[in-house]
């Protein structure tokens, strides 16, 4: 999971809910940290995009496209467009509005956003889990108990104070359903579309954008509105990682069952490929007692025992190169922890199983995109993540 952040007090309210956290450093010198949500498997990617669509766009980009996320999140104050939403309230983003589209004319200035929407799970689940902290009464670390309120958020390109200015009768004229506005939310939005993952946007309110906003407020405000965000974006992402092991694990038993089905012959009288996880059909009237193979290149393991003797000789690689200082500290650490899960996954499976869990091809996948810097590392990651059971 990613999760970014375009100011350092937002970027600390959520470092304070991780669980050892590590500096990860993009080939660009961008640093991540990566934590671990506590009492979770959900793991944190944290990042700082600094002010502004265009540069939370590029970071965005960037952290999806080195650690491969299940999602993206955005994290961290806005100024409120609705009276009705108090201050320290959170908003969760159904859609976002690039607002500073337009054409200019002789007739005036026509408005041409582009919008875009939040994915159906994600706001499910966000609805869910307000409702859950609405039931149990749940309050943050400042004893106050923020509602959480779902609608559009509106994002530009300069920090609106005003309630006075053309720039505020724009925003009332033609995007009067705005819960909130900021200036990075677009732009996140538009890595994830194009990326095609899943991006949340989550923001604690901390002014009114009515030019009541002003230093000394915003010291109490604003840190308080960040932690908000940051406690209920750090739930969100802990059940978005809950529900999609879940959902592998769904997955890994139906496969289990198939293979059993095709064994006893109640099946589809179809062959299933260990190596590959997939299903072949055969030219024959009969095939009894044979081993059906694949032309062409083969991963070296076609089994899970075999897929848990290469991973090992794959951790002894990656320790000679951190030892003759191919490969930092920072990304040894990162790719063990990746390798750990991948082996765990690979030894539960069974003699029913026809391929390793699903979470072994996962995590070989992130493996890959953090040594993505490393092409002599991450070429021999090919075969493994096909003998995992999915396709390199």
């Amino acid at each position: 999971m990613v999760i970014l952040t375009a100011l350092n007090l937002e970027y600390e309210a959520v470092h304070r809910k991780l669980a050892d956290p590590q500096v990860t450093v993009h080939k660009t010198g961008t640093r991540f940290e990566v934590g671990t949500v506590p009492g979770t498997s959900c793991r944190v990617a944290l990042g700082l995009t600094s002010k502004g669509n265009h540069s939370a766009a590029v970071l965005a980009e960037r952290a999806i496209e080195h650690f491969s996320p299940a999602a993206v999140l955005f994290v961290g104050v806005a100024g409120r467009m609705r009276s009705s939403i108090a201050l320290g309230d959170v908003v969760m983003a159904t859609h976002v509005y690039a607002y500073h589209g337009a054409t200019s004319e002789d007739d005036g200035l026509k408005a041409r956003p582009r919008v875009w929407e939040a994915p159906h799970p994600i706001i499910q689940l966000g609805q869910h889990l307000a409702r859950m902290t609405d039931r149990a009464g749940h309050a943050p670390e400042n004893g106050e108990v923020p509602r959480v309120h779902f609608g559009p958020i509106a994002a530009g390109e300069v920090l609106q104070n005003s309630r006075n200015s053309a720039e505020a009768a724009w925003l009332r004229q033609h995007y009067n359903d705005a819960f909130a506005i900021d200036m990075e939310a677009a732009g996140v939005a538009q890595a994830g579309h194009l990326s095609g993952l899943p991006v949340g946007v989550v923001r604690g309110i901390s002014d009114r954008a009515d030019g009541t906003k002003n230093g000394a407020e915003d010291r109490d405000r604003q840190p308080r509105a960040a932690a908000n965000a940051a406690a209920f974006a750090v739930r969100l992402a802990a059940e978005l990682i809950k529900e999609a092991e879940l959902a592998v694990e769904a997955e890994e038993e139906e496969q289990i069952v198939m293979a059993q089905k095709d064994r006893t012959g109640r099946g589809g009288g179809s062959v299933v490929n260990t190596a590959f996880s997939s299903t072949v059909g055969i030219m024959a009237g009969e095939v009894t007692g044979s081993t059906v193979h694949v032309s062409g290149a083969a991963p070296k393991a076609s089994t899970p025992a075999e897929l848990v003797a290469e991973l090992d000789r794959f951790r002894e690689h990656l320790a000679r190169h951190h030892a003759d200082g191919t490969l930092d500290a920072d990304i040894h650490h990162e790719a063990q922890a990746e390798l750990s899960i991948a082996r765990r996954a690979a030894e539960k499976c069974t003699a029913n199983a026809p391929a390793p869990p699903k979470k072994a091809a996962m995590a070989l996948r992130k493996l890959r995109g953090l040594l993505d810097g490393h092409p002599e590392l991450a070429s021999g990651l090919a075969s493994l993540i096909a003998a995992a059971g999915e396709p390199a």
